[in-house]
């Protein structure tokens, strides 16, 4: 293959979404410590379908404004540090090709060589044994591939091959990686775009293999779906994920069954309500409301194979409801602020306790789920104010704050806070009627008299920072140092604490997650005291998953 068309761009592109969506699991399981948030294949993969669908949408038929429509929706949609990066080397990639209709081997080396340099420049202490090593080797071997040969399948094999290989040293470039035994996270999620987009020029991947699932629209049901109330407690919901399934009948592997309609309709009426099940020339599409999405999913496969399956967690989406209604109803025309401040974080209790003190709008999000680029500068358009401050409160969300601040039309400051407990004492130097960067630099500076601790469950065994740590033990996170672990919360908990404490120390607080309680928290402020009897403690509950404690000591 000697070009690159609109229509091969178009096949590489979507299929860097689809293998980043299908491997984000794995990319996940590559963070550094063994904590349930490592989100870089989610971010990756998200931030890879903004700009694959963004390209969808484009009408154009070159090259050049092809990439300039995928390069902004990945910038849309970055999220995460990976996500931002990998939207960098795409941005530098748009800027070479910008006058192209179709591409050469040449041409293509060139634009990688340009998205590199891009990587680099978008971020401020460039690191190496991360994303930034695979991008910058894939492309100096794609430029020495390109003056070998003219076949661009040529020139894309050298690329993923340097890809693996600059991927495989990562741990003897960044000693955390070698310490937990584990590749850059970021760097894996590019060799995968890169086998995808050898994959397409080399024919190995087909457009039939980018299909998109089914039209649903001939089996849509016609009864009501859950029809969300204000006033209804999402705790009170009886059976909590409205689970669709689309499969078709003696097909399949696990198919060891003859269809019975009956039966079948019998057995979910056991396991829920909102029943429906819909047969037609050998698809079924069933929808239920349950408790047991799982046992659903297994019983269909008895009958045939899936072919497609939606699940939502309808807790989940009346909390959304509810929390719309409140801010539509909080949007109400009022005086228009001077500068807003707009926070991330999960759990209703810890974004209570953020507009308690002054933010103007929490994003949900953080942990689990970076906001992108986007959802920031949403934010600060909404708030129609003249100014803004983003608290971040993760690290991983500090260079989407960044892309969001350059694209704002207002002024807009970062407070760099790596930790709810930091966002929530930052607030402690805003001022209302104070200029944005003078309150920036108050808060920032509030930010060194606290101390972080995030207390969670190991997801995998790993032996880090000296500690021999066991899938399922909690561990309590310091500013960023893993410093206790062992089977017991409250020794965990307690432990971290200790790590904390020093001769300044005056306030410890506790901020309880939906996996631990006030009773649990009151316990454990026992235990403080007596370790200090002149220690003041207070509770909050945060609701915030994954993590049972969040603890500040200032």
């Amino acid at each position: 293959m000697e070009l690159i068309t609109s229509v091969e761009f178009g096949r590489m592109i979507n299929a860097a979404a689809q293998i980043l969506t299908k491997n984000a699991q794995h990319i996940n399981k590559l963070n550094v410590f063994p904590v349930p948030d490592g989100d870089t294949g989610t971010n990756m993969s998200l931030t890879m379908q903004s700009g694959a669908q963004y390209e969808r949408d484009s009408t154009e038929t070159s090259i050049a404004a092809l990439s300039a429509a995928m390069s902004k929706g990945l910038l849309m949609g970055a999220r995460g540090n990976s996500g931002v990066i990998l939207s960098q080397i795409m941005r530098g990639f748009t800027k070479f090709v910008a006058n192209f209709d179709t591409l050469d081997a040449k041409q293509f080396a060139n634009a990688l060589k340009a998205g590199a340099e891009s990587a680099y420049k978008s971020v401020m202490k460039p690191t190496e044994g991360t994303i930034l090593t695979v991008i910058r080797e894939s492309a100096a071997a794609a430029g020495d591939a390109a003056d070998q040969s003219d076949d661009l399948v040529d020139v894309a094999k050298a690329t993923w091959d340097a890809s693996k290989e600059a991927l495989a040293k990562t741990p003897d470039l960044l000693p955390v990686l070698k310490e937990v035994g584990v590749v850059d996270s970021g760097g894996q999620g590019l060799v995968f775009v890169f086998q995808s987009w050898y994959e397409v020029l080399s024919g190995k991947t087909t457009q039939e293999d980018l299909s998109t699932p089914p039209d649903m629209a001939q089996f849509d049901e016609k009864t009501d779906e859950f029809d969300a109330q204000v006033s209804l407690d999402p705790k009170d919901i009886k059976y909590g994920y409205c689970t669709t399934i689309l499969f078709e009948t003696g097909k399949g592997s696990t198919y060891d069954r003859e269809w019975n309609y009956d039966k079948f309709y019998s057995y979910l009426s056991k396991k829920g309500d909102s029943l429906l099940v819909i047969a037609d020339d050998g698809l079924v599409k069933t929808h239920v409301h349950t408790e047991d999405p799982g046992a659903i999913l297994t019983e269909a496969t008895h009958y045939g194979s899936i072919k497609w399956v939606k699940i939502d967690n309808m807790r989940d989406q009346q909390q959304a409801v509810i929390d719309r209604v409140a801010k539509e109803q909080a949007s109400q025309p009022k005086k228009p602020i001077e500068t807003a401040v707009i926070t991330v974080a999960s759990g209703h209790g810890v974004s209570e306790l953020f507009k308690s003190v002054g933010v103007t709008d929490v994003i949900t999000g953080g942990q689990t789920m970076n906001p992108s680029t986007k959802d920031l500068l949403n934010a600060i358009t909404s708030s129609k104010a003249k100014n803004a401050i983003i608290i971040p409160n993760n690290a991983n969300i500090f260079m989407a704050a960044s892309q969001a601040a350059d694209m704002s039309k207002i002024p807009v400051e970062i407070v760099k806070s790596k930790t709810i407990q930091q966002g929530l004492t930052a607030m402690l130097g805003f001022n209302p009627d104070a200029d944005v960067k003078e309150n920036a630099s108050e808060m920032t500076a509030q930010l060194s008299t606290v101390k972080s601790a995030e207390v969670t469950k190991a997801v995998r065994d790993t032996s880090i920072d000296g500690k021999s740590i066991k899938r399922g033990e909690y561990i309590g996170i310091v500013d960023g140092k893993i410093q206790a672990n062992g089977r017991r919360l409250r020794d965990v908990a307690i432990n971290s604490v200790k790590a904390m404490l020093d001769d300044d120390s005056e306030i410890v607080t506790i901020i309880y997650g939906s996996q631990s309680n006030q009773k649990e928290s009151e316990q454990l402020t026992k235990a403080i005291s007596k370790l200090d009897n002149n220690l003041e403690t207070e509770i909050h509950e945060g609701d915030q998953p994954l993590y049972p404690f969040l603890i500040s000591v200032e």
